[in-house]
């Protein structure tokens, strides 16, 4: 038995795949399965859909083409990219993590006391 699986998916998402993985060394695979990772890791945290529209509405304001010329290196001016890495390094992204959980879960508490 094999431990891969084929899926379909979009053209477009493979080839964010691609740029992203070689500007971070991972392969094509590997960079879907984190962000698949990370997707996980903020439904488990149990983010707002208001936070989680928040960041995805920053994230796509940077992809956006502006009327600029594109610069040589398309994550040079990616603050999102460059916060979230910088958070991730530093270990602040699990710290956030955690205390979204604990506070999902201290207000589930509340309600299933009420």
């Amino acid at each position: 038995m094999s431990g891969f699986a084929s899926v379909k998916l979009s053209t477009d998402l493979v080839d964010q795949a691609r740029e992203s993985a070689q500007t971070l060394r991972r392969s094509v695979a590997s960079q879907i399965e984190y962000w698949a990772m990370l997707g996980q890791a903020v439904e488990h945290a149990g983010l707002t859909v208001q936070e989680a529209q928040q960041a995805i509405a920053g994230f796509e304001a940077t992809r956006l083409p502006s009327a600029a010329a594109t610069p040589a290196d398309p994550f040079a001016d990616d603050a999102v990219l460059h916060g979230f890495m910088a958070s991730e390094a530093d270990g602040s992204l699990a710290t956030r993590v955690r205390r979204v959980i604990a506070g999902n879960r201290a207000r589930a508490a509340a309600l299933k006391a009420q």
